[in-house]
């Protein structure tokens, strides 16, 4: 029988076929990429990638197919993805054998002393001893490619890649090695060859960067223009690295995301992490989020940016709940340059580049307001100034901040202020800026602005200190990190944490040279959640190293329920306004990695919990396209986003007071085999919250116990969003919940 079902069933395909070629596009249709997610014939079960494309092929017409088909998908959805019209896409959606299609959109890339800021070094009983420092463990990167032969990807002691390992290296065989294992590109792919026509190289730097952020060997005396001297290494430096390069320049296809991704399931690594982002999108037409599904389903953990589109809310990528989505913040440490004016008002600001020779002169002051673009010095802006051997205050926005600086360079400026746009108030960045220069907040640029206005010749200098440590309030929210809630479900707390991701010195390509010096760079300093999500990816490997057995939400679990939201000063975690940031910027916290080894309880999660969550959300066929296999919703029950067994708990509450709102959790003891918690949990007045029980008391290791929070209004009238915190305490571990409340 299975001859014959197999030979109907492609009867049945080439019958489509002859349809689909009917409705060829006319000349007025142009042929876009296209995502297209397919039912799979029952009885059929490939296992090679070989066999995969003509079954897709005989979906179209076997003539213009293999023209056609960029790539063919196996492991994280069924389908594969073509260049097509919109006709040829509306005749498809008519087939049985299509689920879903949607066009390829864009993405982009988000753009030494963390391993000691988080905690990885301290102590005798450190986390890099406790896991060898991640040792066997393969993270994938997705992002533009790898710098060939950069000390940071040396292996020297480094053991062979694990058996598992089945990926390839298409760069120079003396490049990989048993750190940097694997190497593809998929710019230009080829889905007959299976090749791409660009090597896995990067050129833009980004990549390298974010790869070795996470992973990468230790270098001494690395540093970037003399600044952030130190060891260099990755988060995790004896895992393996694996790099996909899906992005030129700085567009990342999300056919080509999700063929990277594809392709590293199958490679066999263990955490993936994308440092991408792009405009939320319903799950079942995110690349990202489906093939982040399809990853979990296998084992390997997620790890993404929330992106840079701060501080306004709902600003997120990469927000399915099965994604780790990572803000960014500070560290303790700072690249003075300090801003003296010339009646002796001194304003702290930063910079990258911090000239020896610039002396302490007093120099011409001047801000060129004469209007919008002037005054943000955007190029050919000043030409009607004369700027020449001048200090020209600038305001953030619109252009890049090094741009700016390139504006003034052209114009004979001897150095520049970057004055901060309300929205970014007291966040500051250090910029591998062109000419001497410092960044000052907001509140500083107003009262630099204000002297200027009232002298005939205001004058001013910039004094470089180089680095500072101990910065106070550190670590402080980063205001280009992306803010939630949610677009897609705003009752699942998004961000789910928060790491280092301002001034973060990483490895960059040494094909990039600094214009100051003309010397090529070997690391250099950036900021953006694209620099946070790989050290959430290397602690990752960290606990995956430690706890072998744990499901990708269990890690998730323990980074979140362990993370800190308290600052070096003993205060909350503050925000660019110097206010306490809200928890749809920080999420659950801070990334506490020693902690995070040992979290005491997990909340866990399988691929097919989030299926009636799905169902609730979406269309039967959008969610067989999300889940990769047979779904039947109508027989699932249906439950909110609230109802999942996340870490965070978000609710709202009606203008009812009578009306409570309960959801159940359930927690794994990962702990000591005997150990016993109790509730605190905490709530804003006006809000009641009860725990039953109150104590959970657990005989053995992996053992579960459920709890339900019971939440009511209690008098007033106030609306928006408040916050709380539900505590489980024992003599050892303290297991924490972050609670979102938005009052309706």
């Amino acid at each position: 029988m299975a001859p014959r079902k197999h030979f109907l069933s492609i009867v049945l395909f080439l019958c489509a076929s002859v349809l689909l070629s009917g409705q060829h596009a006319d000349g007025t249709d142009e042929p876009k990429v296209y995502i297209v997610h397919v039912k799979q014939p029952e009885g059929e079960n490939f296992s090679a990638a070989e066999q995969w494309a003509p079954w897709y092929s005989s979906l179209l017409n076997r003539d213009t197919a293999a023209s056609r088909i960029i790539y063919s998908y196996r492991n994280v959805m069924t389908g594969f993805s073509a260049r097509l019209t919109d006709k040829e896409v509306e005749a498809m959606s008519k087939l049985d054998w299509f689920l879903h299609a949607y066009p390829s959109r864009v993405y982009r890339p988000l753009t030494t002393h963390t391993p000691m800021f988080l905690g990885l070094r301290y102590g005798g009983h450190n986390v890099w001893n406790a896991t060898n420092m991640g040792e066997g463990i393969i993270i994938g990167v997705l992002d533009t490619g790898v710098t060939p032969g950069h000390p940071s990807y040396d292996d020297h002691d480094m053991p062979p890649a694990p058996a598992k390992w089945k990926g390839r290296c298409d760069l120079n065989a003396t490049v990989c090695n048993n750190k940097l294992i694997g190497a593809m590109s998929f710019i230009d792919y080829n889905n007959v060859t299976r090749r791409s026509t660009h090597e896995p190289i990067d050129y833009d730097g980004h990549g390298t960067h974010t790869s070795t952020t996470a992973a990468g060997a230790f270098v001494k005396g690395a540093n970037a223009n003399g600044n952030a001297k130190g060891v260099a290494s990755g988060m995790a430096p004896r895992a393996h690295i694996a790099a996909y390069k899906v992005c030129y320049g700085d567009e990342c296809q999300g056919h080509d995301i999700l063929a990277g991704m594809d392709a590293a399931v199958d490679d066999g690594v263990d955490v993936l992490s994308l440092s991408l982002g792009g405009d939320s999108e319903p799950y079942h037409s995110d690349p990202i989020a489906q093939g982040g599904f399809n990853a979990i389903n296998r084992g390997v953990f997620v790890s993404c940016s929330a992106g840079n589109s701060g501080p306004d809310h709902s600003t997120l990528s990469n927000d399915a709940p099965w994604l780790l989505t990572v803000g960014a913040s500070t560290m303790d440490r700072s690249l003075l340059a300090t801003v003296k004016l010339g009646d002796g008002q001194e304003f702290d600001g930063e910079t990258l580049y911090q000239p020896h020779d610039f002396g302490s002169k007093m120099l011409p002051l001047m801000y060129p307001n004469a209007n919008e673009q002037s005054s943000l010095c955007v190029s050919g802006s000043l030409d009607r100034f004369d700027v020449r051997g001048k200090i020209v205050l600038c305001d953030r926005g619109q252009n890049s901040r090094i741009e700016k600086g390139q504006v003034v360079q052209f114009g004979g400026g001897a150095g520049m202020i970057v004055a901060n746009a309300p929205a970014d108030g007291y966040a500051t960045v250090a910029d591998p800026h062109v000419l001497p220069a410092s960044n000052v907040p907001y509140a500083y640029g107003l009262k630099i602005k204000s002297y200027i206005n009232s002298t005939a010749s205001p004058t001013a200098t910039i004094i470089f200190k180089g680095t500072a440590m101990n910065t106070p309030h550190s670590p402080a929210m980063a205001s280009f990190s992306s803010r939630g809630p949610s677009q897609i479900t705003p009752v699942i707390l998004k961000p789910d944490i928060t790491g280092p991701g301002v001034s973060v010195l990483a490895a960059w390509n040494d094909q990039t040279f600094n214009m100051i010096s003309g010397t090529s760079i070997a690391f250099e300093v950036f900021s953006g959640t694209s620099m946070s999500c790989p050290h959430l990816s290397g602690v990752a490997a960290l606990i995956k190293k430690a706890h072998p057995d744990w499901s990708p939400a269990a890690i998730k679990s323990a980074i979140m329920t362990t993370a800190y939201a308290t600052d070096n000063s003993r205060g909350p975690i503050l925000d660019e306004r110097r206010l306490p940031a809200d928890l749809f910027a920080v999420g659950a916290g801070h990334v506490d990695p020693p902690k995070a080894m040992d979290p005491g309880l997990v909340y866990d999660l399988t691929p097919q919990d989030y299926i009636p969550y799905l169902c609730g959300l979406y269309a039967n066929n959008h969610v067989r396209a999300i889940v990769g296999g047979p779904v039947n919703c109508s027989s699932v029950k249906s439950i909110s986003e609230a109802e999942l067994n996340y870490p965070s708990i978000s609710v709202k509450l009606p203008a009812i007071h009578s009306t409570p709102v309960s959801y159940t959790r359930t927690v794994t003891n990962v702990g000591a085999p005997r150990s016993t918690y109790r509730a605190m949990v905490d709530v804003p007045e006006g809000v009641s919250a009860r725990v039953d029980p109150t104590t959970l008391s657990f005989e053995k290791v992996d053992e579960k116990k459920s709890f339900s929070i019971t939440f009511r209004r209690r008098g007033g009238r106030r609306q928006g969003a408040v916050e709380g915190q539900l505590r489980w305490v024992s003599t050892k571990h303290v297991v924490r919940s972050p609670i979102s409340i938005i009052l309706e």
